[in-house]
């Protein structure tokens, strides 16, 4: 194998890791971790709207973690399952990549269902001081609510 392909591979698992550790610092609480997943500049697009900005993410995240914990136990109000991660590398320094979500409520309420959600992020990742980050990232909600048509 050559060096160039096994650099493929160690981005690959690079950026697939930021989603997993996204996954556990939204939902243990670790939300200042953040920006080691997210550049600066970052946009994130999710349910609870949009947030640019490393700042503007972790305050956006930080109320939804808050909405969420209703039990108030301070960690996993809810659990973000990511699976199925597609990467395709677009230039040496850029990618882009799809994985699904699955989006399950621990916090007690009146429904016994824990699925909240089926989704679909959509990211943009750049490699910023040799670092791997989601410049970008939109998820697409797809159950309950029916997704938008592609135009």
């Amino acid at each position: 194998m050559n060096s160039e392909k096994i650099q493929q591979l160690i981005d690959y698992e690079e950026i697939r890791n930021l989603r997993t550790l996204y996954s556990h610092y939204l939902d243990s609480n670790n939300i200042a971790n953040l920006d080691q997943i997210f550049s600066a500049d970052a946009v994130v697009e999710v349910t609870v709207g949009k947030m640019q900005g490393i700042a503007e993410i972790q305050a956006g995240l930080q109320d939804a973690f808050a909405l969420f914990d209703r039990d108030h136990r301070g960690h996993y109000p809810f659990m973000h399952v990511i699976a199925n991660h597609w990467i395709q590398l677009t230039g040496p320094d850029r990618a882009e990549g799809r994985c699904y979500l699955v989006d399950f409520e621990t916090a007690s309420k009146p429904d016994p269902n824990p699925l909240l959600l089926l989704g679909l992020y959509h990211d943009e990742y750049q490699r910023i001081d040799g670092q791997w980050r989601i410049t970008r990232t939109a998820l697409q909600v797809v159950w309950p609510q029916s997704p938008e048509p592609e135009a």
